[in-house]
């Protein structure tokens, strides 16, 4: 452990004394260093320990017995259905059916080129019998969102504690959200949703989605006023939904999201003022935490550590700059305070982070090697 000297730094929102006690880390490299094609998703099954599943850009699902396992399995290779050419574009979330023990059921986000031109869609897949590869021709269409660019497409997903499928979309693209679809509640870009995939198919709307009886308002949203949600994942212990979502050209931000919340894109970049139009900035959502672009300049959310290895990282809220390479923490005092800390300096593109059933945490290099984050030795 190392004690910072005591030295005021400003942090987006907040003015961090750092003379605190902060976890020294390192990167191991796991899967006997196996070089993935940009690898963007490390995930298990709900309750197992020892099968891991890794999603790679252009389309494959593969999957790895152990942390030692250097030769993966192909589980699926939908490349022929996935587009990748933009460079935000491809294989970008999986997630486990909670009850994934009983169904077998694994949903996959990704875009495509579609009867209405390049899309964003999630679609359920079925694990086969032999629990080591997924049925190709099993996929059932959950949602398709149309896609005027070819950028900002988030696609994260992840369900939620409360047995919900969780989806992060971007504002459609281009820059400065010149459709304006971050405060259009009328429009799935730009939002998280939240729906059910439980019942008569594709999916059903919670009863108490926030917008669902706001005439105009699709009823999917859960949060609204995001640039590009391009990571984002629940803290296993508290239930918050943290994201980072990737700012313009001045600033990145962390947030919480909230039932309801408005995060102020394109009114606000970070909690800074972007374009008002006449519009009102009251009730937006401040971030968490943002930095400038004397730090990075494209920011990728994490996991809050929940794990046994390392007690002074337990409760921390880890992200990264995909551009810098740094690793920061947000740590959540008994007051409630947030305060940040640089964590890490890398050399690596931090594209996405992984979380083990055991609560270990992972860095995921877009230049193919995934990592474990470790107490420095």
């Amino acid at each position: 452990m190392r004690i910072l000297p005591l030295v005021s730094i400003f942090f987006g929102l907040f003015l961090v004394e750092a003379a605190v006690a902060q976890p020294q880390l390192a990167l191991e490299p796991v899967f006997g260093g196996t070089q993935f094609e940009r690898p963007l998703a490390l995930k298990q099954p709900p309750g197992e320990s020892v099968r891991h599943f890794v999603i790679e850009q252009p389309g494959r699902v593969l999957l790895l017995d152990g942390l030692d396992d250097s030769a993966a399995d192909v589980a699926l290779d939908i490349r022929a259905r996935v587009d990748d050419g933009p460079n935000e574009a491809g294989l970008l979330g999986i997630a486990f059916h909670p009850k994934f023990a009983d169904n077998n059921r694994v949903f996959l986000s990704y875009t495509r080129r579609g009867d209405r031109g390049f899309e964003s869609v999630v679609a359920a897949f079925a694990m086969n019998p032999d629990g080591r590869s997924i049925d190709p021709d099993s996929e059932e269409l959950v949602l398709a969102v149309p896609q005027p660019f070819g950028n900002h497409n988030g696609g994260d997903i992840a369900f939620g504690p409360d047995g919900y499928l969780y989806v992060g979309f971007g504002d459609g693209g281009a820059g400065g959200d010149p459709l304006n679809n971050g405060q259009n509640l009328s429009t799935l870009l730009g939002a998280i949703l939240r729906i059910s995939v439980d019942g008569a198919p594709p999916y059903a709307i919670p009863r108490d989605n926030p917008f669902r009886q706001q005439r105009a308002a699709r009823s999917e949203i859960f949060a609204y006023g995001l640039r590009n949600p391009w990571r984002f994942s629940f803290d296993r212990q508290t239930g918050e939904l943290w994201a980072g979502d990737v700012g313009q050209n001045k600033f990145e931000e962390i947030d919480i999201i909230v039932p309801g919340g408005n995060y102020g894109w394109n009114i606000r970049e970070g909690s800074n003022a972007f374009r008002d139009q006449g519009r009102s900035a009251s009730g937006l959502v401040d971030p968490v935490a943002q930095y400038g672009r004397d730090l990075g300049c494209s920011v990728t959310g994490g996991y809050v550590y929940r794990g046994d290895d390392m007690p002074d990282l337990q409760g921390i809220y880890l992200f990264a700059d995909f551009c810098s390479g740094r690793l920061w923490g947000v740590a959540t005092a008994p007051d409630g305070q947030r305060r940040v800390q640089e964590l890490l300096k890398t050399e690596i593109q931090p594209a996405s982070f992984g979380e083990t059933n055991d609560g270990s945490l992972f860095v995921l290099d877009l230049g193919g090697t995934i990592y474990r984050i470790v107490a420095e030795k």
